[in-house]
């Protein structure tokens, strides 16, 4: 009855008494000229799984869950790798209109029951074990975890990764998943509300437990179908890939390739086995015209001397993409110098929180180094000062000015939204901030400068954590860098610099020298930092950010049990590293 009937952020209502199915729109191009995924491990190439039996799979599937009780609104989860069974059960879940929500299975146990555990889901799909890095890990034990931490739940379908096929073990109360596949069943779609929920994302959780970011049908479609059509050019023919897990926001925009009848690409294992290479030869098997991955990648290849270009067949490659993390001008110089000069470096930024691009990529525009090229169709995204004025040439906060379809329609539990209006709403009164610093250029580009909340601020003078890392992670000794600046109670500042070094380089005073000069003239300063610490490597999130509040809290003094939930990192022991560090700084007042 209405394009936007309501405008008040939080709370915008789009498109009043319209009703639509995803999963509907996702198979609605279905055809024999072309397969509908591919899909790649470790261990096996590229095989195809073709329209036809996409959607007889997920007729099927969506027949045995109609059967198994479930329907409109409840939960259906899954402790899950990137795969088609994945693919299927999540959009057989849509179908339902049930909500979907998945983790991946390097997630730890309590952290998989603080995400999926907030939903009560009734449905369960659960793999018994993963490869990664050439080994295998059971997850047995964890699913029976899950289970039991979860009473909601009333049937876990049990998905052999490891075991080809085998039936759930002797005593294991599950169903397998090939018998839900069982049928040829057609499709069937039902038609909810624009703003019924689709899935449920979440936050890091590196600080509490994980927010619940609930999305809905509409808004994720028309969102998708922008943001791939439009910004990426994913055409009916094109191959999408994302190096992804099921439990970061790209694997639900690389399934929502489907929207526009491609053939997304799944991969499941590690980027680097065997060889940093692995991204790259994927792109040339599976013949990529669109590939996804983290500046992170770019640089574990460009450390390995790879040049893809020349070692593989990239010809088919349109187009290069990047988030998780401000692409540095040496990340543009390499693509352009060692994968292909005719390949659009499609860099953009947004995230989990509305499931798509704030700032984006845009075919139409000169690709500039630092920059990504405008803000998205349809978002009015600006720069703010602290009084709330639009600012060009200067750092300010990332703002968005007008409701977005795809902006979260609530987060779970929250009855009365406190928690949202808080998370985005709570500096500037009706206007989104994003929690990242960026520059409007006069160009119309923008440069992110990483989070506003882990900004460096000494002396007065405001910087993101972007620039020292792209200074210093140049310098072939430095593998990874991680800063971060601490008001202490007396007033002084403390901003040490944490360095992962490369194979045989050594922290010596001619290493210290060189960071310190490097940052003193291509960055500032006044951000030289007052101490240089070499540490074994640099935690992350699960989704491959540093961990830079969970680390400024440490450094003031917060026990580590309330810094950072320790499940939701990729390397807990590096954590407890730099917790003794940081309490070695408040007893003695040096790290060293």
């Amino acid at each position: 009855t209405a394009v936007l009937g309501s405008r008040q952020m939080p709370g915008a209502e789009w498109f009043p008494g319209a009703r639509l199915n995803y999963a509907e729109h996702a198979l609605r191009h279905a055809t024999a000229e072309r397969p509908a995924i591919v899909f790649a491990g470790e261990t096996a190439g590229p095989a195809e799984v073709s329209w036809a039996e996409l959607c007889r799979r997920v007729g099927a599937m969506t027949e045995h869950l109609r059967g198994l009780g479930v329907k409109k609104g409840d939960a259906v989860v899954g402790y899950v790798t990137n795969s088609p069974e994945a693919v299927v059960a999540f959009l057989a879940a849509a179908s339902l209109g049930a909500v979907w929500s998945s983790c991946a299975p390097d997630l730890a146990p309590d952290s998989v029951v603080d995400r999926l555990g907030q939903l009560q889901p009734v449905v369960l799909f659960a793999v018994d074990g993963v490869r990664y890095a050439g080994k295998e890990h059971d997850r047995s034990d964890v699913v029976a975890q899950l289970r039991q931490a979860m009473p909601s739940v009333r049937h876990t379908v049990w998905i052999s990764n490891l075991r080809g096929g085998e039936r759930p073990p002797a005593g294991v109360d599950a169903l397998a998943y090939e018998d839900l596949l069982v049928g040829d069943a057609e499709p069937t779609f039902e038609q909810v509300p624009f703003d019924h929920p689709l899935w449920a994302l979440y936050t890091s959780g590196t600080t509490g437990i994980p927010k619940g970011i609930v999305h809905g049908h509409g808004g994720t479609v028309l969102e998708q179908l922008k943001a791939a059509a439009f910004h990426q050019e994913i055409r009916p023919e094109s191959r999408l890939f994302w190096y992804t897990t099921t439990g970061w926001t790209m694997w639900n925009i690389v399934v929502s390739g489907l929207l526009l009848g491609a053939t997304i690409t799944l991969y499941d294992g590690s980027p680097l086995y065997p060889d940093p290479g692995a991204l790259w030869r994927l792109a040339d098997e599976a013949k990529l015209d669109m590939m996804g991955a983290s500046p992170a990648y770019l640089q574990a290849s460009e450390k390995a001397g790879l040049v893809p270009s020349r070692h593989f067949d990239l010809s088919a490659l349109e187009s290069l993409g990047m988030v998780g993390a401000p692409l540095p001008l040496s990340g543009y110089r390499w693509v352009y110098d060692n994968v292909g000069e005719d390949v659009f470096l499609a860099v953009g930024s947004g995230g989990t929180d509305v499931c798509s691009g704030l700032v984006c990529a845009n075919v139409l525009l000169p690709v500039r180094a630092g920059e990504i090229q405008a803000p998205a169709l349809g978002v009015r995204a600006e720069a703010w000062d602290a009084a709330g004025t639009p600012v060009v040439g200067e750092v300010g906060e990332l703002v968005v000015t007008q409701p977005m379809p795809s902006m979260p329609l609530h987060f779970w539990n929250d009855p009365d939204g406190r928690r949202y209006h808080d998370a985005y709403f709570d500096v500037y009164p009706g206007v989104w901030r994003q929690g990242d610093w960026m520059t409007v250029h006069a160009s119309g580009g923008v440069t992110i400068h990483g989070r506003s909340d882990a900004t460096l601020n000494r002396d007065g003078v405001r910087m993101g954590t972007a620039e020292i890392y792209q200074t210093v992670e140049a310098l072939p000794e430095v593998a990874e860098a991680l800063v971060v600046g601490a008001e202490r109670p007396d007033g002084a500042y403390f901003m040490p610099l944490f360095v992962a070094l490369s194979a045989g380089a050594e922290l010596d005073d001619r290493l210290r020298g060189a960071i310190e000069a490097a940052i003193r003239t291509h960055v500032s300063p006044r951000h030289v930092p007052d101490e240089i610490v070499a540490v074994p490597g640099i935690p992350h999130t699960l989704t491959g950010k540093k961990l830079e509040v969970p680390l400024k809290q440490l450094f003031l003094g917060r026990p580590i049990e309330q810094a950072v939930n320790l499940g939701a990192v990729d390397r807990p022991d590096l954590v407890r590293h730099l917790a003794d560090l940081a309490t070695a700084y408040i007893t003695n007042g040096s790290i060293r």
